[in-house]
């Protein structure tokens, strides 16, 4: 698909849509527009945004569990919401947080919120977060699912110089298959994975 004078293509096995490799943001254009963002820990209506993945979450993990908020951004909200929860949440972020003591543990879930589409290498990516769970860890992941192809072109999701890839629930589905994860949609734009525990 050509969209003025970017090329997109598309997996057929996932159905998922990237951007051509070539036209991928430089690492200080990225950071450069991720500072313009306004994500604060404490504004209501963006806590309300992420309770959309928090609230289902929440609802699957034990008490006192571990997680690690990956991709957090400069300020990690949804950390302080599942901390408030009673859970340890660890962060990392390849241009904020890029402890690699972070990467060195497991976890019993592990959150991207907003952060799926920014990723240049998404099967190494999803295999790097398969290596973080825990046998019957979860997977929690937030991003807009891309629905209409006939709308992509003016899809504000799209416009985003940062966005380079983007999921269907379908896609999803198949990471998950991939992987031998299970696999929920508990609401638009959130899917939950979780890595089987064969010990149980």
């Amino acid at each position: 698909m050509q969209v003025g004078a970017l090329a997109y293509w598309r997996c057929e096995d996932c159905e998922a849509r990237f951007l051509d490799p070539a036209r991928y943001p430089s690492a200080a254009v990225e950071r450069a527009h991720y500072l313009t963002h306004r994500n604060d820990p404490d504004d209501p209506g963006y806590r309300g945004f992420l309770a959309k993945l928090a609230t289902p979450l929440l609802a699957r993990l034990p008490q006192g569990a571990t997680g690690l908020d990956y991709g957090c951004g400069p300020g990690p909200a949804l950390a302080a919401m599942l901390r408030e929860a009673g859970h340890a949440v660890a962060l990392y972020d390849p241009f904020f947080r890029p402890d690699p003591a972070a990467l060195e543990r497991t976890y019993d879930f592990v959150t991207c919120t907003e952060v799926a589409e920014h990723f240049h290498r998404p099967a190494d990516e999803f295999d790097r977060l398969e290596r973080l769970l825990r046998p019957g860890g979860w997977l929690a992941v937030m991003t807009s699912f891309q629905t209409d192809d006939a709308r992509f072109a003016g899809w504000h999701y799209r416009r985003d110089p940062t966005h380079v890839v983007f999921y269907r629930a379908e896609t999803f589905r198949t990471i998950a298959a991939r992987h031998g994860w299970d696999c929920e949609i508990p609401a638009k734009d959130v899917a939950l994975m979780r890595k089987p525990d064969n010990n149980a």
